[in-house]
C-alpha cells in the first residue's frame, strides 16, 4: 500500500458491486484516490482478482505523476450486499450486461442504501431510463461507463435521464473529477452512449474486412497502431481532420471529402453473421498475431505503453497529458510549503517503467530529471514560481551540476528527494539534493550552482527582495546542516 504525507481522502466511501475486469479497475481507481472501498461479489476468486488488479494499478497509476497520489483508502471485502452498500456515498455496479439482473440488483441495493446515494452503472449499452424501470428511487441510478484499464484511462461516459434530479449531473461529475476521471456528459440518452457507438461502427467494418478476406486481424491492428491510432491518441478525430484540411481547416476538409460520404465504401448499417466459422477465423488470426504472449503479459505491455504515452503527452501539456497535469495540481499539493527545520522533501514519486534502461535500472539522466524537479519545487516554495517568472521575467538558471551515484533504483519503487539550500548571495544560489529509496537507502546526490537571470536581457541580475529573503531564510536553516553519510559538496562559487 502506498503511503505518503499528503492528506488522505478517507472520509469518503464507495461500494463496488461486481468485480470483473471493469469492477476491479474501479476498486483500484477509487482506492488509489484515497476512498475507502467495500467490495461485494459472491463469485469465487473475487479477492484474488481484485488483488491482482491492484498489484498492477499500484505499479502503473502512480507512475503517471511526478508526486505520489494521496494515501490509499481502506479496502474491505463484504460477504453480504447490505453491509457493502449501507452508508456509502457511491455505489458502482459492474455486473454482466443483463437488464433483468441489473434491475433486480438495484431493487436489492435500495433496500439497504441511504437515500441520494449514487448508484452508477458501468454498462456499455443500456440507457439510465432502461435501468431505472421498477426502481424504488429511480433518480439515484445513472450510467458511468469507463474504459479499460479504468485505473489509467480517465474518460467516462456520464449519462443521466429525466428521472435524475437536475443537480445530479454536476455533482456526480465533480466526484468523478475528484478521483482523477474526465466525465463526458451525454446530453441525451442513447444506446451505447458515446464511445461504444463509435467503437461499434469501427468494429463492424473490421469484421467485414476479415469476413471478406480483405485484411487479417494483424493487418488491421498494425494499420491502427502505425497510422491514425497515433494521431487519435493526441488530437482525436476532428482536430486531426482540421489539420488535413490545410490552411482552410475543417471547412475545406468537409468540402473536399463530403462527396465521399455518398460512395458505397462502408457497411456500417449491416453486420456480418458472427457464426462459428467467422469466430474461428478471428480467433486463429488473433492467436497467430499475438503468438506466445499471454493475456497477462499483454496487459503489462499495454499498461507500460499507456504510461509512456501519457507521460509523453503530459510533458507536452497536451491532450490527456494536460488533463493528468491538471489532476496532479489538484490532488497532489506540495507538502513543503512551510519553512522546514530540516531539509525539504521536495519530490516523492514512483519510478515509471519508461525510465528503466538496458541495465534494468534508472540511469543518470533520470536522476538529473528528479533533481531538476526538486530544484523547481524548491524555488517555487521560495517564491520563484511560474507566476514570478511570468510577471517579473526573471528566473534561476543552473550553471554547473555534479551527480554522485550511490545505489540502484528500479521500476515501481518509491523514492524521495531531500533538498538543502547551502549558499545564497546576491545572484548566486547553491542547492544540494539527496535521493533516497522509501526505506531510507541513499541512491544519489546532486549539487547545483545557479544564477538568477533576466529572461529578456539573458544576463544575470538580482532577484526580487521577497525571493532573496526566502532563500536567505532557507540558507540559514540548512547552511549548518550535517549532510548525510559525511558527504562533502564538491562545487562552490569562486
Amino acid at each position: 500500500m502506498n503511503k505518503n504525507e499528503n492528506v488522505s481522502r478517507n472520509t469518503r466511501a464507495v461500494a463496488v458491486v461486481g468485480t470483473g475486469v471493469i469492477g476491479s479497475g474501479w476498486v483500484a481507481r477509487f482506492l488509489l484516490a484515497g476512498w475507502n472501498v467495500r467490495v461485494f461479489d459472491p463469485k469465487p476468486g473475487t479477492s484474488e482478482l481484485v488483488e491482482a488488479t491492484l498489484q498492477k494499478a499500484r505499479r502503473f497509476y502512480p507512475a503517471l505523476y511526478d508526486s505520489l497520489p494521496p494515501q490509499e483508502g481502506q479496502l474491505q471485502f463484504e460477504t453480504c450486499l447490505e453491509s457493502a452498500v449501507a452508508d456509502v456515498d457511491w455505489i458502482q455496479e459492474s455486473i454482466p450486461e443483463r437488464l433483468p439482473i441489473k434491475r433486480d440488483l438495484y431493487a436489492a441495493i435500495q433496500q439497504f442504501s441511504r437515500p441520494e446515494s449514487v448508484i452508477a452503472s458501468s454498462t456499455s449499452g443500456f440507457k439510465p431510463s432502461d435501468l431505472q424501470v421498477g426502481a424504488q428511487r429511480p433518480g439515484e441510478i445513472i450510467v458511468v461507463h469507463p474504459y479499460n484499464p479504468v485505473y489509467l484511462l480517465p474518460a467516462v461516459d456520464l449519462v443521466c435521464s429525466p428521472a435524475n434530479p437536475s443537480h445530479f449531473s454536476s455533482t456526480t461529475a465533480s466526484t468523478l473529477q475528484e478521483i482523477g476521471m474526465l466525465p463526458l456528459t451525454v446530453r441525451s440518452e442513447i444506446d451505447a452512449h458515446i464511445g461504444d457507438r463509435l467503437l461499434e461502427a469501427f468494429w463492424r467494418e473490421a469484421l467485414w474486412l476479415i469476413n471478406d478476406d480483405i485484411a487479417t486481424v494483424e493487418e488491421i491492428d498494425k494499420l491502427i497502431t502505425h497510422s491514425f491510432g497515433l494521431r487519435w491518441a493526441q488530437m482525436g478525430l476532428f482536430e486531426t481532420y482540421r489539420i488535413a484540411g490545410g490552411q482552410g481547416g475543417l471547412a475545406h476538409f468537409l468540402k473536399q471529402f463530403a462527396p465521399c460520404l455518398e460512395l458505397p465504401w462502408t457497411k456500417l448499417t449491416n453486420t456480418p453473421t458472427l457464426d462459428s466459422a467467422l469466430a474461428e477465423k478471428i480467433q486463429q488470426q488473433s492467436d497467430q498475431h499475438s503468438g506466445d504472449i499471454s493475456v497477462a503479459e499483454l496487459e503489462e505491455i499495454r499498461d507500460t505503453n499507456l504510461v509512456t504515452i501519457l507521460r509523453g503527452l503530459k510533458s507536452r501539456n497536451w491532450g490527456a497529458g494536460k488533463f493528468l497535469r491538471d489532476v496532479e495540481n489538484q490532488f497532489l499539493p506540495l507538502t513543503t510549503e512551510r519553512a522546514p527545520t530540516g531539509p525539504m522533501k521536495t519530490v516523492r514519486r514512483v519510478i515509471p517503467p519508461d525510465w528503466i534502461d538496458f541495465n534494468g535500472h534508472v540511469n543518470e539522466a533520470r536522476y538529473l530529471e528528479m533533481f531538476s524537479l526538486a530544484t523547481d519545487r524548491f524555488l517555487s516554495i521560495a517564491g520563484c514560481d511560474e507566476k514570478y517568472i511570468e510577471s517579473e521575467r526573471k528566473s534561476y538558471f543552473t550553471i554547473e551540476t555534479h551527480l554522485s551515484h550511490r545505489g540502484e533504483t528500479h521500476d515501481g519503487e518509491t523514492v524521495q528527494v531531500e533538498s538543502y539550500c547551502l549558499f545564497v548571495s546576491g545572484k548566486k544560489l547553491q542547492l544540494f539534493h539527496v535521493l533516497r529509496h522509501a526505506n531510507g537507502e541513499l541512491l544519489a546526490t546532486g549539487e547545483h550552482l545557479l544564477l538568477h537571470i533576466d529572461l529578456d536581457m539573458r544576463k544575470s541580475c538580482l532577484p526580487d527582495q521577497f525571493v532573496t529573503n526566502q532563500l536567505a531564510n532557507f540558507a540559514n536553516l540548512h547552511g549548518g546542516t550535517t549532510l548525510p553519510e559525511g558527504i562533502v559538496p564538491k562545487l562552490a562559487f569562486k
